[in-house]
């Protein structure tokens, strides 16, 4: 019987993964330099091209799109030819793809030193370059769908089904954030404003790193995890519920980098809300990975590749339990801003993308070139290096995290931050700065090690440029289950552009909803405008989120967490929103000055309960001072208010030379330390006199 033959084309596969190799290099020592300009920072060498600032873009580009794109490429090059039983669909769009990613990479190592940047995170790089991204993955795109087209094979494996969506999202993503008005060859200005440029420059940070970093990677996973431990993967169904769960899920998720923002309510709270559902499909994919290997755990012994593979999907897990922690309100009031965050990627960008890389490198070499793997020593070294150096990374940045929000939390006794000097919190931090910059400087000895292992494996061996393969038998018995394919989802495996579609909508729905109330805001007329009608001005009111809460300034941020009299300010904050809505400007400046009076009473009952008698004899001169700065400063509003609000005017400017003047403009200091009877009568007097 003559059969077809073909075979998988190994020349492409063999040159992603070299510049994998190189560029994770210059990636690492990139990250390790500006680490050490923390606390060393004559490592600047006082040239501006070498700077914090030049560099730090240049190591997150070089780590995202240069290593972990070029591994992204190897693995799928290598894995889609096996899976679809055909080589790829153009060798001539492998190659541009290879040598136009290249360019780009170059081109960014160029420009962002030269200080060439949009200033958008992760997206930094100018309007030339992001159209040269653009048309190299439509090539890759165009080159990915024509193999899947022409396979051998009807099914399509689960790996192919995140490489679909990683090509469509990851070219929405590019495609929507990027889009710019150009102002000179290497000058751009975003088509976005204001909240609205805030929100899609999230939903695309955070989905580059859902749709580039991670479901790409878990492709890869679920084609050589089971391949490395000869084993099937651990549930079909459960890699189905992970696959659309997960794609649906996670591009709704953007809002969590926007907590606190002028980013509306409504969205913030929408962001935390699919965030904390993504902890369900991100573990399932965790826990279908591992669970692959029941019966195989020996092999982690045998077999360097898979000790890689377990700690990816450990730190896999850990991040996507964490990320959705970190989504929380509460939790985010303490952990933004900080080394936390610096933490929590490093988790997933060190151990899930770095560890995977390596594993799939260890596997990928010794068949490119027909022989074992040079040293399993050295890679047993790799391993152990490698992870010892990502644990004195992560720890030491959490540690400095925890350290940051915490003192930036702490108040004195009069409402003044007790550590105003932003210089205090930096210091406490240089052990920890150089702690971590020990953990680079062991990860980045982990990669030289494996560069000479892989180095070496290639010399003892000899380059196969193709691999002959032949496809199945057309004779070949069908099995039950594949004779009776149904409407289930082994139809939508046999209809791979029906799936790419569905993907497409999948993840085009959270966009949308986020989206298209945000735009619409800019076009609505402002509320407290009479000549706008009631139903344009209450849908604006809704957008906006006003109608679900209205914060007076005294209440938002750091101020609302202070210790003891918090409780009492968040019930100020309640009262204030339970209050009718739809209120003019003048209305709202009355609501907000009462509440102000509100906080003043309530922090005084609270401090009333603990007062010493010294304390309650200040406070009631205290008290009496706060009320002057309210009642007394508009002069007219109560008899002799004049001479008080002057009087009060001296104090505070005589407190503003002493602590700063940033809180000038609130209740005394002082108020809350005790108080009698009178002085609620007082307030309700005034609130009273407010409103008529």
């Amino acid at each position: 019987m003559n059969l077809e033959t073909f075979k998988y084309d190994n020349r492409i596969v063999r040159a992603f993964a070299i510049v994998t190799v190189i560029w994770g290099l210059v990636g690492f020592s990139a990250g390790l330099l500006i680490a050490c300009q923390l606390f060393w920072p004559e490592a600047n060498l006082n040239v501006q091209f070498v700077s914090f600032g030049r560099l730090r873009p240049l190591h997150t580009n070089a780590v995202i799109f240069a290593f972990v794109g070029n591994g992204m490429f190897m693995g799928i090059y290598y894995s889609l030819q096996r899976l679809c039983k055909a080589r790829m669909f153009s060798d001539t769009l492998s190659w541009i793809n290879f040598w136009g990613w290249q360019a780009i990479i170059v081109s960014a190592a160029v420009t962002l030193p030269l200080g060439l940047t949009s200033s958008k995170e992760y997206a930094e790089l100018e309007w030339p370059i992001d159209i040269a991204i653009a048309l190299i993955w439509v090539v890759f795109a165009v080159n990915l769908f024509g193999t899947i087209i022409k396979r051998r094979e009807k099914h399509i494996y689960v790996a192919i089904w995140f490489y679909i969506a990683t090509a469509l999202t990851v070219a929405m993503l590019h495609i929507v954030n990027s889009m710019a008005i150009p102002a000179g060859l290497f000058k751009s200005y975003s088509i976005y404003a204001g909240v609205q440029d805030a929100l899609v420059q999230w939903w695309y940070g955070h989905n580059a790193v859902a749709f580039f970093l991670t479901t790409s990677y878990l492709g890869l996973m679920y084609y050589f995890l089971p391949k490395a431990a000869n084993r099937p993967v651990f549930s079909y169904r459960l890699s189905i519920i992970h696959f659309w769960a997960l794609i649906f899920i996670y591009i709704w998720a953007g809002p969590h980098h926007l907590l606190y923002s002028a980013l509306p309510d409504w969205a913030q709270s929408l962001g935390m809300a699919f965030s904390i559902m993504l902890v369900a499909p991100s573990w399932g994919g965790m826990m279908n990975g591992l669970l692959t290997l029941r019966g195989a755990w020996h092999k982690l012994r045998e077999e360097p590749m898979l000790k890689f593979m377990v700690v990816a999907l450990t730190a896999y897990g850990m991040a996507t339990l964490e990320g959705p922690l970190l989504s929380i309100k509460s939790v985010n009031s303490l952990s933004h801003y900080t080394d936390w965050t610096i933490a929590h990627v490093h988790t997933g960008a060190l151990g899930w993308n770095g560890f995977l890389t390596f594993s799939v490198l260890y596997w990928i070499f010794p068949r490119l070139y027909n022989t074992k793997l040079y040293s399993n020593k050295l890679a047993n070294w790799h391993f152990w290096i490698g992870l010892l150096g990502m644990m004195f990374y992560i720890v030491p940045m959490y540690w400095a995290g925890v350290t940051q929000g915490l003192m930036w939390k702490q108040f004195t006794s009069e409402g003044f931050m007790q550590y105003p000097n932003f210089l205090e919190t930096v210091l406490q931090l240089f052990p920890m700065f150089r702690l971590r910059a020990i953990g680079g400087s062991l990860y980045i000895i982990g990669a030289v090690i494996m560069a000479y292992n892989l180095w070496k494996t290639a010399k003892q061996g000899e380059f196969v440029p193709e691999v002959e393969a032949r496809p199945a038998l057309a004779s070949a018995p069908v099995h039950a289950e594949d004779a009776k394919v149904g409407w289930g989802h082994r139809f939508l495996e046999g209809k791979p552009m029906l799936l790419a579609g569905l993907a497409l909508v999948a993840v085009v729905i959270g966009g949308v909803v986020e989206f298209v109330p945000m735009w619409v805001i800019s076009r609505l007329p402002f509320p407290d405008d009479p000549a706008v009608p009631v139903r344009d001005r209450a849908l604006r009111r809704i957008l906006e989120g006003r109608r679900i809460r209205l914060r007076p300034s005294v209440l938002v941020g750091l101020e609302a967490h202070r210790p003891g009299p918090a409780s009492h300010r968040r019930e100020v904050s309640r009262r204030v929103a339970l209050q009718p809505h739809g209120r003019s400007a003048h209305d709202l400046a009355r609501l907000h000055d009462a509440a102000l009076l509100l906080a003043a009473h309530a922090e005084a009952r609270y401090q009333r309960r603990r007062a010493t008698p010294l304390r309650v004899a200040q406070g009631r001169r205290a008290v009496s001072g706060g009320l002057r700065e309210h009642t007394g400063a508009g002069g007219s509003r109560e008899a002799g208010g004049e001479h008080r609000g002057q009087s009060q005017a001296g104090h505070d400017h005589e407190r503003t030379g002493q602590h700063g003047d940033h809180r000038a403009h609130r209740v005394s200091p002082a108020v809350g330390h005790g108080h009698q009877g009178s002085s609620r009568s007082q307030i309700k007097e005034t609130y009273g006199q407010k409103r008529s």
